[in-house]
């Protein structure tokens, strides 16, 4: 699994014009899904999404985590994370779990991340988003499983 964390003093997702996920300070993690990935590498993003240290403490150095700092977490589903990019210009999908897969891990992780941290919301699997943030230094990380 692979998931790009943005951390942001806001974001919200909308579908067809209606928000469906937003919170304030915290991270946006766009995720994307692999073959091979289960529940086991859900969970161990899961805890890098939360333990990750990317918010400032009192000497402005990066030491304080999603949960440190009672932030939002935002997820939305991203298979083009899972392209393979290296060759040609096109992006070839083919490392992508397939949608069904895709979406029970993604599921899954929505579910842990909630059933762990307050508040988590999320984008729509599947669905054309359109996302809206303001990010947060910038800071942007590419965490992988």
């Amino acid at each position: 699994m692979k998931a790009l964390i943005q951390r942001v003093r806001q974001a919200r997702v909308d579908v067809a014009g209606e928000t469906v996920g937003a919170i304030d300070q915290g991270l946006l993690a766009f995720v994307g899904v692999e073959r091979g990935d289960d529940q086991a590498r859900a969970d161990k993003l899961l805890h890098r999404l939360l333990n990750y240290r990317v918010f400032s403490d009192e000497q402005d150095r990066m030491n304080r985590s999603l949960v440190d700092v009672a932030g939002g977490l935002l997820l939305v589903s991203q298979f083009t994370l899972a392209a393979d990019t290296r060759s040609g210009l096109r992006p070839s999908f083919s490392s992508a779990a397939p949608p069904a897969d895709g979406e029970a891990l993604f599921d899954y992780l929505l579910m842990q991340a909630r059933a762990r941290h307050a508040p988590v919301a999320s984008g729509r699997f599947g669905a054309n988003m359109q996302v809206h943030l303001l990010n947060d230094g910038p800071v942007t990380f590419l965490l992988e499983t």
